[in-house]
């Protein structure tokens, strides 16, 4: 075990080190100059030349990413241009709105995915698994802002239950606030419920052939005993490894949802920082989401292995 841990936090190591890597050289290669966007075309030459100097602009390649990431092992992300104020600041503002999104986003897929998943697999070629199958095909063909826009002109729109954007802050209660995000959330959580629901149903019926269950079979068990006592249980290992992965993505993937709903999360945040071309910003949030889902992955990996020694041996 301690070897595979070691292997797999140098893997962490070196695949964080190549986020860095692609971020910088990503957003390097953006045409256009981002202090001249800034300021516009008829900035004055010196005005322009300082603000190059503030950006770090008039420094060599290697130099300025050598700071960069510097910086970012002391968790200093720069200063933002648009705001004058640290960028961890910034981010540390928004993932109280991005967070909790994210875990309710995550609840109510798994909630609604684990029981869909039991049913298609317990009624495997009949109605119910057509019908859960035809939900799980339609959740992952609509994208998240499609959905989030249908829910706003029913629920807000229609019948006016929620609210169609906007974020009261925790401090108004925790009411009005899981209120604001329950739409948002249920939004992301319909293409991962679908997504989450097809492992369920796959990786049961898998488990339903298993020496095992046939064993509890030929005893006399009952059908659903043995679904819900044998089967489920030892399905639910791949269904732990998607919902890690799912909420990595949900944390990176909120961008556009939190643009629909006008939520002051760390994804409005980057696409503002994009609008106004302030680069700091842009690289500080890119690269935390990123080494987001790298860690995320490898804590998934890790606790798979934990409970199952097969990656282990396979490693």
């Amino acid at each position: 075990m301690l070897a595979f841990l070691l292997r797999r936090l140098l893997t962490l190591l070196l695949t964080a080190w190549l986020a860095t890597v692609a971020v910088f050289a990503v957003l390097e290669a953006v045409p256009g100059d981002p202090a001249l966007v800034m300021l516009g075309v008829n900035a004055q030459p010196d005005t322009l030349a300082a603000l190059r100097a503030q950006m770090g602009l008039d420094r060599p390649l290697a130099e300025r990413y050598l700071r960069w990431t510097g910086g970012l092992l002391r968790g200093d992300l720069g200063v933002s241009l648009t705001y004058a104020r640290p960028v961890a600041d910034l981010v540390a503002e928004r993932l109280v709105v991005t967070l909790p999104l994210a875990l309710l986003s995550l609840a109510l897929s798994t909630a609604a995915a684990i029981p869909l998943g039991l049913l298609a697999a317990a009624r495997r070629g009949r109605g119910g698994d057509w019908a859960v199958l035809g939900f799980t095909q339609l959740g992952v063909a609509m994208p998240s802002f499609w959905i989030a826009i249908l829910l706003i002109l029913l629920f807000s729109v229609t019948l006016g239950w929620f609210p169609a954007g906007g974020f009261p802050g925790w401090e108004a209660g925790a009411g009005p606030a899981l209120k604001a995000l329950l739409l948002p959330a249920v939004a992301l959580a319909v293409p991962e419920a679908a997504i989450l629901a097809r492992v369920t149903r796959t990786a049961i019926l898998d488990t339903l052939g298993e020496d095992h269950v046939r064993t509890a079979r030929a005893k006399g068990v009952g059908r659903t005993a043995v679904l819900l006592r044998h089967a489920l249980p030892n399905a639910l290992l791949p269904v732990a490894t998607v919902l890690g992965l799912q909420l990595s993505f949900l944390v990176a993937g909120a961008v556009v949802v939190e643009n629909v709903f006008t939520l002051p999360g760390l994804g409005r945040l980057l696409y503002q920082a994009i609008g106004q071309r302030d680069l700091i910003v842009v690289q500080g949030v890119v690269v935390l989401l990123a080494v987001f889902v790298v860690v995320v992955n490898a804590l998934v990996d890790i606790a798979c292995a934990a409970v199952d020694p097969r990656p282990r041996a396979e490693g």
